[in-house]
């Protein structure tokens, strides 16, 4: 029932995910993070099991940041992806599989470039132009496939955001009302205003 939304354009990667902390049927809150910074360009949208996705995403952050003092340099996003999927298809293979999906955004400061990732639980790994994970993806791919270009502004791709999380609101059954939004390029991380149910509909 979570939700993560991605885009990527020439300079820049886009990504958001739902902040709802569901269990059962019962809402425990509307404002957990499901954004987690990975390193100084790249981010990282995760959702599944609650105690997987902060476990595992701060594991992957915590290596890249150990190959970082090693090494003296970061790793692209390509090889941060790779090494996360490696990671969670090992964990399958054990007794302990990790159970999360996710959207790996980044801008790799060498080639110019941004690239966003999509991995899932199973270990499936593709660089794609936009990706989304969850029942409200189901929505926005059609969206998404419309509207994305890769020489979009950072506005532009934001206004495709809100299209998508406009559609997730009025067709889902599940209620997903806020959505955080975070942009990664060359200057780093930084965080948009959130798409919340109580913004769209007063815009």
């Amino acid at each position: 029932m979570e939700c993560l939304l991605g885009l990527a354009c020439k300079d820049f990667a886009i990504v958001a995910a739902d902040q709802t902390n569901a269990h059962s049927i019962i809402v425990m809150n509307n404002e957990e993070n499901k954004l987690f910074k990975i390193s100084n360009h790249m981010a990282m949208g995760i959702t599944g099991e609650s105690g997987d996705t902060t476990q595992f995403a701060e594991f992957i952050a915590k290596n890249i940041q150990l190959y970082k003092m090693r090494h003296g340099y970061e790793l692209s996003p390509t090889a941060a992806a790779n090494f996360t999927r490696k990671t969670l298809a090992q964990h399958l293979r054990s007794s302990t599989p990790y159970m999360v999906n996710m959207l790996l955004g980044g801008y790799d400061t060498n080639s110019e470039e941004s690239s966003l990732y999509f991995i899932d639980y199973l270990g499936s790994f593709q660089k794609v132009p936009f990706a989304t994970h969850g029942y409200g993806g189901f929505f926005c791919m059609g969206i998404m496939d419309r509207f994305h270009r890769d020489d979009l502004t950072v506005e532009e791709a934001y206004d495709v955001l809100r299209k998508c999380v406009t559609e997730i609101h009025k067709r889902l059954i599940v209620n997903l009302p806020n959505f955080k939004v975070q942009v990664i390029d060359k200057n780093g991380i930084r965080d948009l205003e959130p798409l919340t149910a109580k913004k769209l509909q007063t815009s």
